[in-house]
C-alpha cells in the first residue's frame, strides 16, 4: 500500500477529503510537520489490535535480566520516603 503524504497545513485544508480517502479508499496518509512524519492515519480495520504496550506478550523471556534489574530498582525505591516540600510562612 502506497502512503500519501500531506503537510499539516495541507491536511487542515483537505481534512474531509483525507478522511474519506482513509475510510473508503483504504489509503494510509502520513501527516508531515516540517518535512518529518508527525502522524499516520490508517483505516480502522488496519489499526493495531493491542491498545497498550503492556498487553504485548513475547518480547522478553521471563529469565531476561531486565526483570531482575527492574525488581532491584523497585526494591531500592521503596527504601526512600516521599519528599515533602516546606514553604516558608510569609
Amino acid at each position: 500500500m502506497l502512503n500519501k503524504e500531506f503537510s499539516v497545513a495541507e491536511a487542515k485544508k483537505r481534512f474531509s477529503e483525507i478522511l474519506s480517502r482513509v475510510a473508503y479508499g483504504r489509503e494510509q496518509i502520513v501527516i508531515l510537520k516540517r518535512g518529518k512524519p508527525l502522524a499516520v492515519l490508517v483505516p480502522p480495520h488496519e489499526s493495531p489490535k493491542e491498545d497498550h504496550l503492556s498487553k504485548v506478550q513475547g518480547w522478553l523471556d521471563e529469565s531476561d535480566p531486565f526483570f531482575e534489574i527492574m525488581g532491584e530498582l523497585v526494591k531500592d525505591r521503596r527504601k526512600h520516603g516521599p519528599r515533602i516540600l516546606k514553604f516558608p510562612k510569609g
